[in-house]
């Protein structure tokens, strides 16, 4: 007699298959998730293997547009960063993922979730929070926490001899002793010989984007409009044929402006993070999209914000959010509190942004505004009087040489030297 229904975060890898394998010898009836969130996948290659191992139903959930429009577009909005490099890409796509998979549990009727996260990583921590809050009553199956599992499974090698007794085919070599998450964001490397911070990743391992000493030598140069700090049209002219394209859907956009980074070398980063549950971890990432639209929507708030709204978003706003996205926190109410906060701060930010791609680098060739520019040539050139006189300067010096008149003041009384 089946124990019930349990949907599982399926990916077709080692792991997973042998998940699947272990909760249908546990009693569980099994429905498989896949989301497409972008990455290359065969996704009815891992339709046929769940089915031939054994799971009653495979669900695919194609999220990729409301991946671009309700997540990663906002984050261009709030010029989302985490510890000053990494663009977030796996900690993106979790909340839409999280969504679908909830979305398919209650749609086949089952009483469980299960995932395939390890018990020492930071997605255990983002799936488990945005199920509890989706379904409060949901129960999550995570057999990497689960002793019966773990104590079974202790390594690489029970889990291939656990595929070779079920009769499970695996992809798994020595030959990449790395792990990875991909989606149309990025793709993410860790584990393994990644482990040792020290050790260079091999040529071989990167993915997505050429090798900036491998791109081509003439620059590819694009140009990326915004409405309300949402990329809303892409243009450029492909160096290969000549011909112009002007792309305006999102999901495309998107996709243009991926692939165009990772030809031009564009995104590649290697990094030591925090993670939430007070681990260092080593990560190799490949972001070109997040890397290109971020460094456009920078550049054209420099035109058109307001600097107190600037200094106020910057200071709370993308701090804030970039780590509740990456602790996992995206589904709840201070971050329901801080994602109303993205929009008025992107009132104005309307204009186009010119960038030139080549070998590795995002170079920015001008920028301008019909409706919101801030800037005024005039009142800012040093070579003529306008917009105020320069006698005004001197009362405003004077009245901010107050508080720091005191402070030399202070120092001087009590025998203090100020130093560099």
């Amino acid at each position: 007699m089946s124990k019930g229904k349990v949907c599982l975060a399926y990916s077709g890898g080692l792991d997973t298959s042998i998940i699947l394998a272990w909760l249908l010898e546990q009693g569980y009836e099994v429905v498989a998730f896949m989301a497409d969130v972008g990455q290359e996948e065969d996704f009815e290659a891992a339709r046929a293997k769940a089915l031939k191992i054994g799971a009653t139903k495979v669900v695919i959930s194609d999220v990729r547009e409301q991946f671009v429009k309700d997540i990663i577009f906002p984050a261009v909005q709030v010029n989302a960063v985490y510890e000053d490099v990494y663009l977030l890409g796996t900690s993106l796509a979790r909340p839409v993922i999280a969504k679908a998979q909830i979305d398919v549990a209650e749609q086949e009727g089952c009483f469980a979730v299960s995932h395939g996260c390890t018990g020492k990583g930071n997605d255990q921590i983002r799936f488990e929070l945005s199920f509890y809050a989706l379904k409060p009553d949901v129960q999550v199956i995570a057999p990497w926490r689960l002793p019966e599992f773990f104590n079974r499974f202790a390594g690489r090698k029970d889990l291939l001899d656990y595929a070779a007794e079920k009769g499970i085919p695996v992809a798994q070599t020595k030959a990449k002793p790395w792990s990875t998450d991909e989606n149309m964001a990025h793709i993410s490397y860790e584990a393994g010989i990644l482990e040792d911070p020290n050790t260079t990743p091999p040529k071989d391992m990167w993915k997505l984007i050429t090798d900036p000493m491998d791109a081509p030598n003439t620059p590819q140069d694009i140009t990326l409009d915004f409405e309300k700090g949402i990329p809303v049209k892409l243009t450029y002219k492909d160096n290969a044929t000549g011909k112009e394209h002007v792309v305006t859907d999102a999901l495309e956009l998107a996709l243009h402006v991926s692939n165009l980074g990772r030809a031009n070398g564009v995104g590649r980063i290697d990094i030591v993070e925090n993670r939430y549950i007070n681990l260092k971890s080593r990560g190799c990432y490949e972001q070109a999209l997040l890397t290109i639209l971020r460094k456009a929507h920078v550049d054209l708030e420099g035109l058109v914000l307001d600097k107190e709204v600037r200094q106020l978003r910057d200071q709370f706003v993308t701090t804030t959010y970039s780590k509740l996205l990456y602790n996992g926190s995206y589904f709840t109410p201070e971050c329901e509190f801080i994602r109303a906060m993205i929009e008025p701060s992107q009132k104005t930010v309307n204009g186009t942004v010119r960038l030139s791609l080549y070998k590795g680098n995002v170079i920015v060739l001008g920028r301008y505004s019909n409706t919101e520019s801030l800037y005024d040539a005039t009142e800012s050139s040093m070579d003529e009087l306008t917009g105020f006189l320069p006698t005004d300067t001197t009362g405003f010096i004077a009245i901010q040489a107050i508080r720091v008149k005191k402070f030399g003041e202070a120092k001087k009384a009590s025998g203090e030297k100020i130093t560099l």
